[in-house]
C-alpha cells in the first residue's frame, strides 16, 4: 500500500505542513479543497479505515496516521549517496520531483490570491515603489525558467484544468496584479470566496465593454471634468472641494445606480463628505446647474433659519433605469466627514421597514469615503460593526473609497495610518475589498459591478477602493505644493483621466479624432444654459412609497393641547395584555414579582411605577397605529431593572430562543414594536436612530443611554444633527433621547446627563428638554411626542432612583386624565397668603426638598416643578408666580454644581417672571470641574447643604 501511495502521491517532506493544513480543511469541509486533493484524501480515508466524505463519520476519523504517512513517504524514499539506482527508483524520483513542483504551483496560485494585490498597478501617480513580495516569485517555490513549459494542474484556478506554468503565471499576474487588486481570502465562507474567484479569475480581471458603452463612460468623464473646470473659471477661488483627479467616480455611480435599478432596487440612499460632492449633486443626482450657480452667487433658501454651505447640502431626485424609476437621496452632512455613515444606515433601515424589505433588496445604502477618514475615524468601525446585527443591519452597504492618497495635508502612509491599506478596517466584518486604479475607468466600472452583485447576493458590505489623486489643494484656496512638493510635481504632469481615456478610445477607433473635445464643448454649452444634460433624471417625481411630512410642516405650536389620556377601561385592557405571560414560560423570581405587581397596578390595587407607565405608553401608541422602536445598551430589561419589555424563559435550552415580548401582543392589528439591546456604542447607534427618525415621522424612535453622560460619546451627532439639522437643512426629526440623570452618589460618570449642554443648544424652538418627575408624566410625555403634529427631538432627563421611589408613583386616573404638565404646581395644601418663598426645581431633587419640608414642618415655602426646561413654559410659570402674592423671593434649586445644570440657562427666564419687589436666589452644589464628586460622604454632605440652603431665611 505504501508503494502505491508513493507512486501516486503529490507529497514530499518539506510540504507536509502545507498538506496537513489542506487535510484539516478537508476534514472540516471536503468541498473546500481543490478536486485533486479532494479525491486523494478520499483514497487516504478509505485506506486508513475511514468512510469517505459522504459518510457521516468523516470528521471523527483520526487523521494522525494519515499525516504520519505523509512524513514517512519523505523519509522512506531518500536518494542515498553511492546507492545503485534502478529504473524503478529513477522513475519514482521523477514522479516525486514532478509532484513536488505541482504542490509548489498550487501554493503559488494561493499566494497570488492572498498577496497579488501588493503588486497590482493601482496608483495613477506611480510615486511609490511596489514592495518586494518573495511569495509572488516562482523561484521562491523552486520553480525555474526550465519549468515554464511544463504542464501542471491548476487546481481551483478558474480556467483550463491543466496548463503550462508560463500560462498559469501570466494568468495570475493579469488577474491579480493589473489595474485591479482584490482582497478576499480572509473570508471564512467558502461560497463567497468561490463566487469572487469565479468573477475575478473567470474574466482575468479584464473589462470588456462594447464601443457604445465606452463612449458613455467618456461622456460621464466629460461631465465630471467639465463641471469642475467650469466652476473653477466662473467662480475663481471659491471653495467647492473639487473632485478633480477622481473623475472616475461619476461613471462609477452612473453604472451603480443603473445596475441596481435593473436588479429591482427602488431607492438608493447615499452618504458622502464634501470632496466631489457638488459633482455628484449635479452629474449623478441631477441638481440643476443654474440652482448651484445661484448658491455660488449668494442666493439661499429663505425658509431655513440658518442654512449651510453648498458642499454640505443633501438632495433628493429620481432616475430612470431599465428596471423602473429609482429614488435617490443624498444625505446632508456636516464637515465631520464619516459621521454621516450611521445616519444613512438608519434612514435606509426606516425605508426598508416601510417597504417590508426584510432582506435589503429594495433599498440600497451607498457610502462614499475619503481614504484618510475611512482608516482614522472611529465611527467607521462602529458603523461596520452594526452591519450584520439584527437591530441595525440593512442588507449590506456598498462602500466607495475616493482614495486621494492624502488626508488634508498628510500623505506619508507612516503618518496616515497604522495599516497597510486604508481599507483594512473593513476586514473586521470580512467584507471583500476591490482596489482599482482610478485612471482606468473601465476597470472602475467593472469592479463596481462585481461589488454590487456580491452585495445583492450575499447581503454583506463590500468595498471599492478607487485609488486616484487630488488635483488641487484641500480647498481651492490652498497651495498643496507647500507640503507635498513631490506629489504635486507628478500631479502637475498628469494629463487627467478624461484625456487619457479619450486618447485610448481614439486609438481603438471607438471615437474619431476631435470627438472628445466636441463632447466637452457640448457640456460647457449646457452649463452656460444652466441645464443638466443627464437624460436619466426625472424631475418632479414623487414616489408612492414616500412618507408624507405635510402634517408636520405646518405652523404647529409646541404647546398645542392634545389628548394623551385613555379611558381607565382601556388602560386596564392594555395592562392585562402586558402581564399575560404564556403558559410554561418560566420567569426569574424577581421578574415574576414585578409582573405580578404590574398585574395589580392594572387592576388599580397598587399605584403605578415608572416601568409600568412607560410600557403602557408604548402599548397605547401601538394600539393607535404608531410603531415603536427602542434601542440602547440594555433596553430590553432596562439598565436599572425597571422596563422588562423583553422577558426571558429561565428554562430555555438555547441562547437564541426563549424570549417573550408582551408589547408585540397588544392587539391583532397593532403596529410593529422593536426593542434592541444595542452594541456597546453611542455615536454610531445614536446617529443610526437619528437617521431612522428623519425618514419615519410616524414611528416613536427612542434611544436610551445606559447612563445619561454616556451620550458624551455621541456629541457630534447631538450638535451637528439633532440640535441643528432643522435650522441648517430643514430636516424634521422626532427622535427621543432618554438620558438617566440624578445625583445619587454614584460618582462623576454616573450622575449627570449634562442638562446644561442640551440647554445651551436650545434656540429657535429646535429641541425639547424635559425632566418628568412622575410615572404619569412619562406616560403623557411619550404619548404627546407622537399624537401632537410636531416633530422635534425630545431630550428626557429620565430617572434612576426615582424608578422605585415610594413617593414617585401615579394612579390609573393620572394616566386617564389630563396630559403632560409643563409645570407641576404645589401639591400640598398651603395657604398662598402665607408663602414667603417659591422654590422652583426639576427632577429628583424635588423629593428631597419635599422630605425636608415635611420633616421640619415648614408651611411657608411652596415647591413647584418645572418639568419642561425648553421651550420654557412661560405662561404656566407665570400662573404659579401670581399664585403667591406675598412671596418675597423665587429660588431655583438644583442638584448639579453651579456651573452646570439648568441655572445659567434658566435664570433669565426666572428674571422675566419675578416681580420688581422679589429677589431671585439659587441653591446648588459648589462649582466643580467634575460632573460630580467621587466620594459618597462628600456627596451626602453637599446634598444636605443645598437642601438646607433652599429653605434658609435669607437668600
Amino acid at each position: 500500500m505504501m508503494k502505491q501511495l508513493f507512486e501516486n502521491s503529490l507529497l514530499f517532506g518539506a510540504n507536509a505542513p502545507f498538506v496537513e493544513g489542506l487535510y484539516e480543511q478537508y476534514l472540516q469541509n471536503p468541498g473546500s479543497v481543490p478536486s485533486e486533493w479532494h479525491n486523494y484524501f478520499d483514497k487516504l480515508q478509505r485506506a486508513n479505515g475511514g468512510t469517505g466524505p459522504a459518510g457521516p463519520a468523516i470528521r471523527d476519523v483520526p487523521h494522525g496516521p494519515v499525516i504520519q504517512s505523509f512524513i514517512r513517504l519523505a523519509k522512506e524514499h531518500p536518494r542515498r549517496a553511492g546507492q545503485v539506482v534502478d529504473q524503478e527508483a529513477v522513475q519514482g524520483e521523477r514522479i516525486l520531483t514532478t509532484e513536488r513542483k505541482q504542490v509548489s504551483v498550487l501554493q503559488m496560485i494561493n499566494a497570488y490570491r492572498f498577496l497579488g494585490v501588493r503588486h497590482a498597478d493601482l496608483d495613477p501617480l506611480k510615486h511609490q515603489e511596489k514592495p518586494h513580495v518573495s511569495e509572488l516569485d516562482p523561484a521562491f517555490y523552486g520553480l525555474t525558467e526550465a519549468d515554464m513549459n511544463t504542464v501542471f494542474g491548476t487546481g481551483s484556478l478558474i480556467g483550463p484544468p491543466r496548463a503550462p506554468l508560463g500560462d498559469i503565471l501570466q494568468t495570475l499576474r493579469q488577474t491579480y496584479c493589473g489595474n485591479i487588486g482584490v482582497e478576499y481570502m480572509y473570508i471564512t465562507d467558502t461560497e463567497q470566496k468561490r463566487w469572487i474567484q469565479n468573477h475575478i479569475e473567470g474574466s482575468r480581471a479584464q473589462p470588456n465593454y462594447p464601443a457604445e458603452y465606452k463612449r458613455h463612460i467618456l461622456e460621464r468623464l466629460n461631465a465630471a471634468e467639465g463641471l469642475e473646470k467650469y466652476l473653477h473659471t466662473r467662480y475663481v477661488g471659491q471653495k467647492r472641494f473639487s473632485g478633480e483627479g477622481g473623475e472616475s467616480l461619476i461613471p462609477l455611480l452612473d453604472n451603480l445606480l443603473q445596475r441596481a435599478g435593473r436588479m429591482g432596487v427602488q431607492q438608493m440612499v447615499i452618504g458622502m463628505a464634501h470632496r466631489g460632492r457638488l459633482n455628484v449633486l449635479v452629474n449623478t443626482l441631477g441638481k440643476v446647474p443654474a440652482d448651484l450657480f445661484q448658491e455660488f452667487e449668494g442666493k439661499h433658501v429663505h425658509e431655513l433659519t440658518e442654512g449651510d454651505v453648498k458642499y454640505h447640502q443633501g438632495f433628493s431626485s429620481a432616475v430612470s433605469t431599465t428596471g423602473g424609476i429609482m429614488g435617490l437621496s443624498l444625505a446632508f452632512n456636516p464637515s465631520h466627514l464619516e459621521i454621516v455613515d450611521p445616519v444613512v444606515q438608519g434612514s435606509v433601515r426606516a425605508r426598508q421597514h416601510r417597504l417590508q424589505d426584510r432582506e435589503g433588496d429594495l433599498v440600497l445604502p451607498v457610502l462614499l469615503h475619503g481614504d484618510a477618514a475611512y482608516s482614522a475615524q472611529g465611527v467607521v468601525m462602529e458603523t461596520l460593526n452594526l452591519s450584520q446585527t439584527r437591530g441595525y443591519g440593512t442588507g449590506g452597504t456598498v462602500h466607495i473609497i475616493i482614495n486621494n492618497q492624502i488626508g488634508f495635508t498628510t500623505s506619508d502612509p507612516r503618518d496616515a495610518r497604522s495599516t497597510l491599506y486604508c481599507t483594512d478596517v473593513s476586514k473586521m466584518i470580512e467584507a471583500p475589498i476591490f482596489h482599482v486604479n482610478g485612471d482606468d475607468p473601465e476597470a472602475v466600472v467593472m469592479v463596481t459591478e462585481i461589488a454590487l452583485d456580491f452585495r445583492m447576493k450575499f447581503h454583506k458590505d463590500v468595498v471599492v477602493d478607487m485609488v486616484c489623486f487630488r488635483t488641487l489643494g484641500h480647498n481651492e484656496q490652498d497651495e498643496p505644493m507647500v507640503t507635498q512638493p513631490l506629489m504635486y510635481k507628478i500631479i502637475a504632469r498628469h494629463p487627467g483621466t478624461r484625456k487619457r481615456y479619450a486618447d485610448k478610445l481614439e486609438s481603438e477607433g471607438v471615437i474619431s479624432a476631435g470627438q472628445a473635445e466636441q463632447m466637452m464643448k457640448a457640456y460647457r454649452d449646457d452649463m452656460d444654459a444652466g441645464r443638466n444634460p443627464n437624460k436619466t433624471i426625472i424631475y418632479g417625481y414623487k414616489s408612492p412609497n414616500a412618507v408624507d411630512w405635510t402634517p408636520f410642516l405646518e405652523d404647529n405650536k409646541w404647546d398645542a393641547k392634545v389628548q394623551t389620556g385613555l379611558p381607565i377601561t382601556e388602560l386596564k385592557k392594555l395592562a392585562q395584555r402586558l402581564t399575560d405571560i404564556p403558559e410554561k414560560f418560566k420567569l426569574h423570581a424577581r421578574v415574576e414579582k414585578i409582573i405580578a405587581d404590574r398585574r395589580s397596578m392594572g387592576e388599580g390595587k397598587l399605584p403605578l411605577d415608572w416601568g409600568m407607565a412607560e410600557n403602557l405608553a408604548y402599548a397605547a401608541l401601538l394600539k393607535d397605529g404608531y410603531a415603536v422602536r427602542v434601542s440602547g445598551q440594555d433596553s430590553g430589561r432596562g439598565t436599572f431593572f425597571h422596563r422588562h419589555a423583553v422577558l426571558h424563559d429561565q428554562n430555555r435550552e438555547r441562547w437564541n430562543e426563549g424570549t417573550y415580548v408582551p408589547l408585540r401582543h397588544i392587539a391583532p392589528a397593532q403596529a410593529d414594536f422593536v426593542i434592541i439591546d444595542s452594541v456597546l456604542s453611542e455615536e454610531a447607534v445614536l446617529g443610526f436612530e437619528y437617521g431612522y427618525a428623519t425618514a419615519e415621522p410616524n414611528e416613536l424612535v427612542v434611544w436610551e443611554a445606559q447612563f445619561g453622560d454616556f451620550a458624551n460619546g455621541a456629541q457630534v451627532v447631538i450638535d451637528q444633527f439633532i440640535a441643528s439639522g432643522e435650522a441648517k437643512w430643514g430636516r424634521l426629526c422626532g427622535l427621543v433621547m432618554m438620558l438617566p440623570h440624578g445625583y445619587e452618589g454614584q460618582g462623576p460618570e454616573h450622575s449627570s446627563a449634562r442638562p446644561e449642554r442640551y440647554l445651551q443648544l436650545c434656540a429657535e424652538y429646535n429641541i425639547q428638554v424635559c425632566v418628568p418627575s412622575t410615572p404619569a408624566q412619562m406616560f403623557h410625555l411619550l404619548r404627546r411626542q407622537m399624537i401632537r403634529p410636531l416633530r422635534k427631538p425630545l431630550i428626557i432627563m429620565s430617572p434612576k432612583s426615582l424608578l422605585r421611589h415610594k413617593e414617585s408613583v401615579s394612579s390609573l386616573e393620572d394616566l386617564a386624565n389630563g396630559g403632560f404638565q409643563n409645570v407641576i404646581p404645589e401639591v400640598e395644601k398651603l395657604d398662598p397668603a402665607n408663602v414667603r418663598r417659591m422654590i422652583a426645581c426639576s427632577g429628583r431633587v424635588y423629593y428631597d426638598l419635599l422630605a425636608y419640608r415635611r420633616k421640619h414642618e415648614i408651611k411657608d415655602v411652596a415647591i413647584i416643578r418645572v418639568e419642561q426646561l425648553y421651550p420654557f413654559p412661560h405662561d404656566d410659570f407665570q400662573i404659579e408666580v401670581e399664585r403667591y402674592p406675598q412671596a418675597k423671593d423665587i429660588l431655583w434649586c438644583q442638584e448639579e454644581p453651579g456651573n452646570q445644570g439648568a441655572w445659567h440657562r434658566i435664570q433669565h427666564y426666572l428674571m422675566r417672571h419675578k416681580r420688581p419687589d422679589q429677589v431671585l436666589g439659587c441653591a446648588f452644589r459648589p462649582s466643580s470641574a467634575s460632573p460630580a464628586v467621587g466620594y459618597l460622604a462628600k456627596h451626602n454632605f453637599q446634598q444636605n447643604e443645598l437642601i438646607v440652603a433652599a429653605f434658609r431665611e435669607e437668600i
